[in-house]
């Protein structure tokens, strides 16, 4: 066990010290306001306070775990072992203060702040500071982390480090879930008289496959390479101009998920329309609940659409305990700077929460609308994520849609890219 003194406790300082100490580092830790009990622990321990205390490691704390409320800071990044870091600490034994640095991207800090927003109205990629600094592409949080343990390891030889394991999660979501079968026929005749199509006829009269129905390929390929992949559907119960799956109510639909709930975990993608409609929000998850007939705990956000810290308020309000949308739709990267799952924290209420936040840091829909990468620049951008995610043992969610790998010559080689990238993941 590692012990660590600070004049106070809080709330914040007990989310990050069991998230770094117990969660990636694998070992027990506890907080102590007592200095004297402090002093005699003969273990491992840290003094994250301004006193001086001797035989303990030092680490200066910046004071942002120890504040209530929200307030504008202005953050100086410095370079430390070729990356980046904030909330420099002077006569410390690290070089800055971790706990408060890490607490700082993981809570999503800045994005209570006012911000600019993007054209759906989200938090713009933009302001971030990992992207302003140049670091959204790494995991810098299980860098840091990394880093932190040798240095501890250094000062204390006993102290044993038990890192999480890499491992790769697969994930898809269900927009469209066809591209012109079961969507009636007012919806097809108008398709078909805005953009004359020869393939629609060729769909609807059976004498080709939809270009969107790649489920069987996925399947086929989960199967051959032994993976548990997680899919999300968009069940709108009425369509908007972002949301256009199919009616969740028509049997196609209906079968679709149930086929699916049957073989892998599935969640929902709430609806652009529920997204501040909590009885929308509501509605939908039992719809899906309905089709599948198992209870829905996980769900990720149409478009990324989330804002700090309705969204996740909601969804919690809705019973979901996992959520998946910590990533950005506007660009590849990590939002949360980890590639860990972590729980998230209301800001807000000051709140540790229940709601598991699983990061993904790899969206097609990314690459190709706002990258504008082809399937083979693509492919050495995914690849890049699986190896930095690798690299700190971390957890590699990446997201597909089904109409990416079916057979819409828009989509040309990004089904070839993808079997070549599923081909070469470490088990």
């Amino acid at each position: 066990m590692i012990l660590i003194y600070s004049h106070t406790s809080s709330t914040r300082l007990q989310y990050i010290c069991k998230f770094i100490f117990n969660e990636q580092l694998g070992v027990t830790h506890s907080i102590t306001i007592d200095a004297e009990s402090f002093k005699k622990h003969d273990g491992p321990k840290i003094n994250y306070s301004d006193a001086e205390i001797e035989h303990a490691f030092k680490l200066r704390n910046s004071g942002l775990l120890f504040e209530h409320g929200i307030k504008d800071r202005q953050l100086d990044c410095f370079e430390i072992n070729d990356y980046k870091a904030f909330f420099k600490t002077n006569d410390s034994d690290f070089p800055f203060d971790i706990f408060a640095a890490a607490f700082y991207l993981l809570s999503r800090y800045e994005e209570y702040l006012p911000y600019e927003m993007d054209i759906y109205g989200r938090y713009a990629h933009e302001n971030s500071l990992a992207y302003k600094e140049g670091f959204l592409t790494i995991p810098l949080v299980n860098i840091w982390i990394q880093d932190f343990g040798k240095t501890l390891k250094s000062r204390y030889p006993i102290f044993a480090i038990q890192y999480p394991t890499f491992n790769f999660l697969p994930t898809y979501d269900i927009d469209i879930a066809y591209s012109f079968k079961h969507k009636g026929i007012l919806r097809n005749l108008g398709g078909f008289l805005k953009s004359p199509s020869l393939d629609r006829l060729a769909v609807l009269t059976n004498l080709k496959a939809d270009p969107f129905d790649s489920y069987e390929f996925m399947h086929q390929l989960h199967a051959e390479n032994k993976l548990a992949p997680v899919y999300f559907f968009l069940v709108a119960t009425s369509g908007s101009l972002y949301d256009k799956n199919i009616s969740p109510y028509s049997n196609a639909m209906w079968q679709l998920i149930k086929r699916h709930a049957k073989k892998y975990k599935i969640g929902l993608h709430p609806s652009w329309r529920s997204n501040k409609n909590q009885a929308i929000l509501n509605k939908e998850k039992k719809v899906l609940e309905t089709a599948a007939a198992i209870m829905i705990n996980s769900s990720r956000q149409h478009y990324i659409k989330l804002s700090m810290p309705e969204t996740f308020e909601h969804l919690i309000e809705a019973g979901i305990e996992n959520d998946y949308s910590m990533g950005y739709g506007s660009i590849n990267g990590f939002r949360a700077s980890v590639a860990s799952s972590f729980y998230w924290y209301n800001l807000k209420k000051e709140k540790i929460t229940s709601l598991k936040l699983h990061p993904f840091c790899f969206m097609d829909a990314n690459s190709f609308y706002e990258q504008h990468l082809n399937a083979n620049e693509a492919y050495d951008e995914i690849i890049h994520y699986q190896e930095v995610c690798k690299k700190v043992n971390g957890h590699f969610i990446s997201i597909f849609h089904n109409n990416f790998l079916g057979t819409d010559k828009q989509f040309a080689g990004w089904k070839e890219m993808y079997v070549k990238f599923i081909s070469q993941v470490p088990v």
